[in-house]
């Protein structure tokens, strides 16, 4: 894309989410649990089970923990109960921002997300303010120098909507959530193993900030992101060093 490096962007923000390894198995667990509530725990039943299991996996979380974490969304073993819920706002430069909770408490929960945008020079807006600017979407992100031809081959075969070719040299493909699975092993079979693979909230505009403001904006991304109760945070922004 034109006016910023796409794979440079992609590689700050799993800089700083790596940077917070310290919560991500609690937010796995909790993702784990609800997915194996809602969808049974039988992850080749429920795909949403098996991209959480996945992570797991990939972040070496114990199997024990994975276990437990599906028995106790499925009931075998008590546990707190977690409801999802999500919070819409903007932030610096009109930058729209999607944050994604599973909470214990919703009047807590709505009060956090409340306060760091308004703390950072946010606004919360009301449901459904941003939504519609954001697609949900599975996204694997390839590194420059990825053999585009074998991914875009790969890829189409398998059932992925896109592939997007950025001008920094990264390739991203573009499933529907429910097609995400059978793309990313059919990409695996084919030998492309992906740097980033998770199902998303995409922007379909992005907002470029830079200078102080993209300093501003990285602190209400950090802010949200700190929350016990955040589980992902979506934003437009796209910050330039």
């Amino acid at each position: 894309m034109a006016g910023h490096s796409k794979w440079a962007n992609i590689q700050h923000r799993k800089g700083r989410q790596d940077a917070k390894r310290g919560k991500v198995f609690t937010r796995l667990i909790k993702e784990i649990t609800v997915a194996a509530r809602m969808g049974g725990g039988n992850p080749n039943d429920n795909p949403r089970l098996r991209l959480a299991i996945d992570k797991g996996k990939a972040e070496n979380m114990p199997g024990d923990n994975i276990d437990r974490a599906i028995k106790r969304g499925t009931g075998e073993l008590e546990g707190v109960t977690y409801e999802e819920a999500r919070y819409e706002g903007y932030g610096v430069g009109g930058a729209t921002v999607m944050v994604d909770c599973l909470t214990d408490n919703k009047v807590r929960t709505v009060a956090d997300v409340r306060h760091a945008f308004s703390k950072h020079g946010g606004n919360m807006g009301t449901d459904g303010c941003v939504a519609y600017q954001f697609k949900h979407c599975g996204q694997l992100v390839f590194a420059p120098g990825t053999s585009e031809d074998k991914v875009m081959e790969a890829a189409i075969d398998a059932g992925a909507e896109d592939v997007i070719s950025n001008d920094d040299g990264s390739i991203e493909v573009i499933t529907a959530p429910h097609d995400f699975p059978v793309v990313k092993d059919a990409l695996e079979k084919a030998g492309l193993k992906a740097e980033i693979a998770e199902v998303i909230y995409k922007p379909t505009m992005e907002t470029e900030l830079t200078g102080d403001d993209a300093v501003k904006m990285q602190k209400l991304l950090d802010a949200l992101e700190s929350l016990d109760d955040v589980q992902e945070v979506f934003t437009s922004a796209v910050l330039e060093d």
